[in-house]
């Protein structure tokens, strides 16, 4: 697919551009597109001192330069995980001055030795509690393909900035659908790898209990799969490294989810898109087996509860461990951090022993299918401000954000890798996306049948990477 991070790499690779032509091109998109609210921090000079490091490489090591295979691409870390030294971090919160800068958590300087240069944050919202990112401390992140309607959360700035061709590729991180909603929402591929398979160290690796993974948003599978391959494996902890697993070249069976319940029911045009995506797969030769969401009912409800207990338990450590004044965060966050706190220790060991048994289920579920094909978004992009957090009625904000992507946190609590990908558009020219599940260490499962699908080529990029020659 042309206009992706591998073509901006390889022009640079050949000479068409350099690595600092990029980056200018990035920064002039940045202010081009700015009332977008993609970019919460934006640190120029490091931008250009790190291409300027590109560029003098390919002079002389080339070698060197040729083994990174993102050499001299712009891009953007989320502001939320990491860290990325240099670039102060604040999760979207005013609890926090954008000062300083950690060093590289271990992943970082992955993103580093690939050979990407970082030139700034994407915007979160808070502590990266909604599907939205609209932190109160701004900016407010608006879709580039329709500018009233969210570019999902937690991930919402990367998408942006990735879909509006700002930068082709962004780190991305998910604990509920961070990565993927987000790309759905912006017609990118969004991977949320095996759990274990990204490095999380030295201080991210056990955060919210391993429901949190990291990687990036991207315009092309090819990217996710570059990258994926790039940054994953030799974790180092918490969890065990997976063992890749080679791709399957023979006939899969693919298990078609085509109905999200009664109580979160996803609209038919994009149920219609799941379908198109199961015929593509069985014109391949591949089984369909239809699914029902009483396969699923149980599971994404334990899912939920999980999530809720961990990210509050979370919030309310880390408000007592920073000896930070809650008084100062959104009424949500507040509401959630008095959640975790008033939690009592049996629910909380409830929750983790149902997100045990939600991976069982899922387990038992692969015994009868090789992958699963599901919704993603119940219907297209929210408009802005449909995730208020000025309130604080936690269960009410939890109901919203399953009701848009009810199916979002099973890969999450469960461990497994997770895909998704635009198959086509609706009447207002935004993604119908459709997720793919597999057993744990089987992305490259996943990537093999997403390339197939995005071989179909049902969706178009609407705006071309910054600096990449035409």
């Amino acid at each position: 697919m042309p206009g992706d991070a591998t073509d901006l790499a390889a022009a640079i690779r050949h000479g068409s551009l350099s690595a600092a032509e990029a980056m200018q091109a990035s920064l002039e998109a940045t202010a081009r597109r700015e009332p977008l609210g993609a970019i919460a921090y934006l640190d120029a000079a490091m931008g250009f001192a790190s291409a300027d490091d590109r560029d003098s490489e390919r002079r002389s090591a080339p070698d060197r330069f040729a083994a990174r295979p993102f050499a001299g691409v712009p891009t953007l870390a989320k502001d939320l995980g990491g860290p990325f030294a240099g670039l102060p971090v604040t999760a979207g919160s005013g609890l926090f001055e954008r000062r300083g800068g950690e060093a590289d958590s271990d992943l970082a300087a992955r993103f580093r030795d690939a050979g990407f240069c970082l030139f700034g944050l994407t915007t979160s919202p808070e502590f990266g509690l909604s599907l939205a990112s609209e932190p109160a401390i701004g900016p407010v992140c608006r879709n580039p393909l329709d500018p009233a309607r969210t570019a999902g959360g937690s991930s919402g700035g990367a998408a942006a900035a990735v879909a509006a061709g700002i930068v082709a590729i962004a780190h991305a991180t998910d604990a509920g659908g961070s990565i993927r909603v987000p790309a759905a929402c912006c017609g990118l591929v969004g991977l949320k790898p095996t759990r274990g398979a990204i490095p999380g160290g030295p201080s991210f690796g056990n955060h919210l209990a391993g429901i949190a993974s990291e990687l990036a948003v991207c315009r092309s599978v090819r990217d996710t799969a570059l990258i994926f391959d790039r940054l994953s494996g030799k974790s180092r902890g918490p969890f065990p490294d997976p063992s890749p697993v080679d791709s399957d070249n023979g006939r899969l069976r693919i298990g078609l989810l085509a109905d999200t319940g009664s109580a979160y029911p996803t609209d038919n045009v994009r149920l219609e898109a799941v379908e198109g995506a199961a015929r593509a797969l069985e014109n391949d030769g591949h089984e369909i087996v239809p699914l029902s969401w009483a396969d699923f009912e149980w599971s994404i409800s334990a899912s939920g509860r999980a999530f809720a207990d961990i990210v509050s338990v979370n919030l309310a450590a880390l408000m007592k461990a920073a000896a930070l004044d809650e008084s100062r965060a959104e009424l949500l966050t507040q509401a959630f951090a008095a959640r975790g706190r008033a939690l009592p220790v049996t629910s909380l060991w409830n929750a983790l022993n149902e997100a045990v048994q939600v991976s069982g289920k899922l387990w038992a579920l692969f015994d009868r299918v090789d992958c699963i094909l599901m919704p993603m978004l119940s219907s297209a992009p929210l408009a802005i401000d449909s995730f208020p957090s000025d309130h604080a009625d936690t269960d009410l904000h939890l109901e919203r954000m399953t009701a848009f992507a009810p199916l979002a946190c099973l890969a999450n609590i469960s461990g497994f890798p997770a895909l998704t990908l635009p198959f086509g558009q609706d009447e207002h020219a935004m993604p119908l996306p459709a997720q793919l599940m597999a057993p744990m260490g089987h992305e490259p499962r996943l990537l093999s049948l997403a390339a197939r699908l995005e071989a179909e080529g049902r969706w178009q990029h609407r705006f071309p990477v910054a600096g990449l020659p035409s």
